[in-house]
């Protein structure tokens, strides 16, 4: 039996939650992770908080680009200080510090509302945002007659005072 693995095309998919947890489900084995290595929390009905590791990155070094349903952060790689430069050579160099461009897909109306850079973790926080146009709408119902009966009701009504006060 043939298994297709459709992990690449929902692990950066933010808001198809439903479809990439079935699809997920139907997976056994785990995909490797690139770099920057991320994780996407859901934390309230319409609300995600999207985490990248980027340590070494600062504000500056980094661009977030939210367009046409895609999101991408990308990062230029962090110039090191002449200070930092002259101090001494690495033994082990084990916290990646090059560029990275990571693209993720949005679902319809996710908007990123902010983002915070803090020990090296790079929060995104991502919310659905649906017009009220495209939001059911709920009718109330009135008791009563129905408007074109409602009228010819209150017509005859109308003329009966008129008819007594002549």
């Amino acid at each position: 039996m043939n298994t297709l693995d459709f992990s690449p095309l929902f692990r950066t998919a933010i808001g198809f939650d439903r479809l990439a947890r079935t699809l997920e489900t139907a997976r056994a084995s785990a995909e490797p992770q690139g770099y920057p290595p991320y994780n996407i929390e859901k934390t309230a009905e319409d609300s995600y908080v999207l985490t990248l590791a980027i340590a070494g990155f600062g504000p500056d070094d980094l661009e977030i680009v939210a367009q046409d349903n895609v999101l991408t952060v990308s990062g230029r790689a962090p110039q090191a200080t002449n200070g930092a430069a002259n101090a001494g050579s690495f033994l082990h160099r084990g916290i990646a510090g090059r560029a990275f461009e990571r693209r993720f897909a949005l679902a319809d109306h996710i908007v990123v509302d902010g983002a915070n850079l803090e020990h090296g973790l790079l929060q995104l926080t991502l919310k659905r945002v649906v017009p009220e146009a495209l939001k059911p709408r709920r009718i109330p119902v009135q008791p009563g007659l129905p408007s074109r009966v409602q009228a010819q009701v209150e017509a005859p009504q109308a003329e009966a005072p008129q008819a007594q006060a002549a």
